[in-house]
């Protein structure tokens, strides 16, 4: 019985590395592709000028956090509150003027991508390759080389 549910785990354990991947590349996309000191800006934010198009990727981006976060195993308290910032950062959209500054100073894709990676690495860890990447690096100490 424990060969049968060793693949089982190690499968949910990788698609929840992938969600945690596609969060990345999606909160990097949407809301830090130019960061400004904790400020940054993303497709997210410049493409809210844009009447039609705006909303559609918001909601396009948002969906697709939430497909993945479902598919990475997260519950449902979480996907809950990544829906209440999509629809909080989708909702800026509808405003004309004022809407498109909120939607570029509110990050909601990377706080929805934030909460689906913390629900990831609470229940299956790091990715190999991100824990490798905040692994603290050692230093050679002073006098010895």
């Amino acid at each position: 019985m424990t060969v049968e549910a060793a693949p089982y785990s190690d499968s949910r354990r990788s698609r929840a590395h992938r969600a945690w991947r596609s969060a990345e590349t999606i909160k990097g996309l949407s809301d830090r592709l130019i960061g400004i000191g904790p400020f940054g800006l993303g497709l997210d934010g410049v493409l809210s000028w844009v009447p039609v198009v705006g909303p559609l990727y918001s909601m396009g981006a948002g969906g697709l956090l939430l497909i993945h976060g479902i598919s990475g195993g997260a519950s449902f308290i979480t996907l809950a509150r990544m829906a209440a910032y999509i629809a909080m950062d989708t909702a800026t959209d509808v405003v004309p003027i004022a809407g498109s500054v909120v939607d570029m100073m509110f990050p909601g894709h990377l706080m929805a991508a934030k909460a689906l990676q913390k629900d990831i690495e609470a229940r299956h860890g790091l990715p190999d390759d991100a824990a490798l990447k905040r692994a603290p690096k050692k230093r050679a100490k002073a006098g010895k080389r």
